[in-house]
């Protein structure tokens, strides 16, 4: 007997953990996901508490995760959650932008932030790209990360451990958390696009890094940024 065959377009779907006090959020996110064939949820939590027992019997890739939660909050059920499977992708998913519940999001582990009112098309990237195991920044988080790095500069913090960038490399490198093509940060500068690729390769070069989203992880690695 000729075996069955997988349903033509069916693929295998990210296994993701949807943990949000407020159900309306919930169902919400589960309206947006519905429409996507690559995503399944198999799970959702109300509490950071919760939302550690969804994950034990779930096996998610991917985790979207409040920060603020009854009984246990996002940011100590990240590092709960990742401490004990680190191969789980923490998204955070919250109305929260000011920097402190950023970095302590990142520290604890987090793949990525993505605000509430992001555009739902956002939110699918982000689950992507946690479940590639890459890091996802909602741009207006990005822009506050490089703007407290920039700071730091300005201030005169320690410039050794900023690997000599110069102010036109650190102009470029705000523009790269902005979001900005080559395109689209030449005409900003009036410099040709080659010049961009130039200063975008020796920045990445200097920092060791391939992304803006690494960037972050540089940041808070070499103490650079603090929560």
């Amino acid at each position: 007997m000729e075996p069955k065959r997988q349903k033509e377009g069916k693929r295998p779907g990210i296994r993701v953990v949807i943990a949000d006090d407020h159900a309306v959020v919930r169902e919400g996110v589960k309206l947006i996901l519905a429409r996507e064939p690559d995503i399944e949820i198999v799970g959702e939590a109300s509490n950071g508490r919760e939302a550690l027992e969804v994950i034990k019997t779930a096996t998610p890739q991917v985790v979207i995760m409040d920060i603020s939660m009854p009984e246990m909050g996002g940011i100590e059920a990240t590092r709960r959650a990742k401490e004990a499977w680190p191969e789980v992708n923490v998204l955070a998913l919250t109305m929260h932008e000011e920097e402190n519940y950023v970095f302590q999001l990142l520290k604890a582990g987090a793949s990525g932030y993505v605000l509430k009112r992001a555009a739902a098309q956002d939110l699918v990237q982000a689950i992507r790209s946690a479940a590639k195991g890459e890091a996802f920044l909602y741009p207006t988080v990005a822009k506050s990360v490089v703007a407290d790095y920039l700071r730091r500069i300005a201030e005169g913090e320690d410039r050794s451990r900023y690997d000599g960038l110069t102010p036109r490399e650190r102009e470029i490198l705000t523009l790269i958390a902005e979001g900005l093509s080559n395109q689209e940060m030449a005409e900003r500068l009036f410099i040709s696009i080659k010049t961009v690729q130039t200063h975008r390769a020796h920045i990445m070069e200097k920092l060791n890094l391939h992304n803006r989203t690494e960037l972050v992880r540089y940041a808070i690695r070499k103490g650079l940024i603090e929560a």
